[in-house]
């Protein structure tokens, strides 16, 4: 049995502690749906109810000067992460809100009133499977009989399941330890766990701070896809449809300006989140400056099935859905297809 290893220092505890991503599969602390307050911005009369998640949307609108001209208002609700979030739009506390590729999938199983209205492709070079730096460890196939922490329901979660069956293994081949991002850490700093499925930028923290290396990640595996998700009541009304509208439009232009200003969204991301603004960039090269706006399609509605079907196999979902009951394609507008690949900083010098 490897020996323990020294605990990790503060500055790299804390800062992820803070820190959970949209993918998670947790809920909020207290069980309840309602999100901590955001403030409001824009003017007139109708009021809009955005969920986000810290360092999420509303971030990123304001550094790329997305929220200087609304002629309607924001209020936005701040969820630790999707699964909660999702729980406020089905309670109607909520009109939008961006999450995963897989909470989703847990809220239409479950079933929920949501509609998946937006989506964007990203690169899954961030979704991995971490191993400390002193494993023996050297392929995906050589975790069987071994322990790996992950966050259940989480995109790390279906990463896993993907990754043990590219390598021959069965999910049940792998000693599964259920932990949050932050106990996850812990345990695999510590070692108590061989290996860590998780998602950025908890990989760029882990490689920036040199405490593991990957042993495998997402590519070709999993989706990359994140969404946005709405009321359907709010896609009821014709003027909150108007708005959401706008809002998706924008958006996608504060994505554009996150692609073309790396340098400037990370110290804007390291600020909101607490993150190193080193880890930050890394995180935006590798994953989160990659993603481009697509439409929901076809092929959105394939992949998300077979993540909902894999869960229901393993009855972690107790009933069959279809995912295309909770989709709403209306404003796809020319946006391009799903498959298309996501951006790359890989040409920079």
């Amino acid at each position: 049995m490897r020996r323990p290893r020294p605990a990790p220092a503060a500055a790299l505890l804390l800062p992820l502690a803070l820190l959970l991503a949209a993918c998670s599969g947790t809920s909020s602390a207290d069980g309840s749906i309602g999100g901590s307050g955001g403030g409001t911005d824009g003017k007139g009369s109708l009021t809009l109810n955005v969920g986000d998640q810290k360092g999420g949307s509303e971030a990123v609108l304001r550094a790329a000067g997305e929220l200087d001209d609304l002629d309607y208002k924001i209020r936005w609700s701040t969820f630790t992460s999707g699964p909660p979030l999702l729980e406020a739009i089905n309670a109607k506390a909520v009109d939008i809100g961006g999450i995963g590729n897989t909470p989703p999938v847990f809220a239409a199983g479950a079933g929920s009133k949501i509609s998946v209205v937006a989506a964007s492709h990203g690169a899954a070079a961030g979704d991995t499977i971490l191993v400390p730096n002193d494993s023996g460890l050297k392929k995906p196939q050589e975790l069987k009989g071994k322990s790996v922490a992950v966050a259940q329901g989480s995109s790390a979660h279906y990463q896993l399941i993907a990754s043990l069956k590219k390598a021959g293994l069965d999910f049940k081949d792998v000693q599964v330890k259920y932990l949050q991002p932050a106990d996850a850490l812990a345990a695999f700093s510590s070692g108590k766990v061989d290996a860590w499925a998780v998602w950025d930028p908890y990989t760029s923290q882990v490689l920036r701070s040199k405490k593991g290396r990957v042993l495998t990640d997402g590519d070709g595996l999993v989706n990359g896809l994140a969404f946005q998700a709405a009321a359907p009541g709010a896609l009821a009304d014709k003027k909150k449809t108007a708005a959401i509208s706008d809002y998706l439009e924008r958006l996608r232009r504060a994505q554009d300006w996150v692609y073309k200003h790396p340098k400037a969204w990370a110290k804007v991301w390291a600020k909101d989140t607490g993150l190193p603004y080193e880890v930050a960039l890394d995180a935006v090269k590798r994953t989160n400056g990659t993603r481009v706006q697509v439409a929901v399609d076809k092929n959105v509605i394939a992949s998300e099935q077979e993540i909902a079907d894999t869960f229901t196999d393993l009855e972690l979902i107790p009933r069959r859905i279809d995912f295309g009951d909770f989709v709403d394609p209306r404003f796809n507008g020319d946006l391009p297809p799903s498959t298309t690949e996501p951006r790359s900083y890989r040409k920079e010098s």
